[in-house]
């Protein structure tokens, strides 16, 4: 009996631990697929990138919708639209204030989170998800692009624009100032 428990308590305590973030935010799963990479803009927007499928989810930090309040309103990009970096790619409005949204990188416009159109709110309660993990296989949300609060997907033309942005250090040193 005890055997069993203390097989089971194994079992759960091995996701926690089997993850790992490295300081320059990517996460490297063993056992798992991929890494995903984030990168910020001084923007406020934020890319997960997943080097397996070359795609981007693009979404605003959580900075930013402490910053906006209460989202009432996203518009977001055409899906197959061809965006290069730095384009204007949709607007979020709040309470507060309104803001457009950038493209942090170039490349076509795969998906938009349609999700976001009846409820913008999601977007105060996820903009950027911490990895959650999943108990089938060591598995981060981000890593299956299964975001509640993202904006669309891209699949990036030129990965390189990655090295361009910034890091989570990096950026929150650009409003902690």
């Amino acid at each position: 009996m005890f055997s069993v428990i203390r097989q089971a308590a194994r079992a759960r305590a091995m996701p926690s631990t089997a993850a790992r973030i490295s300081p320059s935010n990517i996460v490297r799963m063993p056992g798992c697929r991929t890494i995903v990479t984030k990168k910020y803009t001084e923007e406020h927007e934020v890319v997960a990138f997943d080097d397996e499928t070359g795609l981007g989810a693009i979404s605003i930090t959580d900075h930013a919708q402490e910053s906006l309040g209460d989202v009432v309103f996203v518009e977001l990009p055409a899906v197959g639209s061809k965006v290069s970096k730095g384009d204007q790619i949709g607007a979020v409005e709040s309470v507060k204030a309104a803001s457009d949204i950038y493209a942090p990188v170039s490349g076509i416009v795969t998906e938009v989170n349609e999700d976001l159109n009846s409820e913008p709110g999601l977007l105060n309660r996820s903009p950027e998800e911490k990895g959650k993990l999943n108990s089938d296989c060591v598995n981060i949300i981000i890593i299956n692009m299964r975001l509640v609060g993202w904006l669309c997907k891209i699949e990036l033309s030129a990965p390189e624009e990655l090295n361009e942005l910034l890091t989570l250090e990096k950026y929150k040193a650009t409003w902690e100032a």
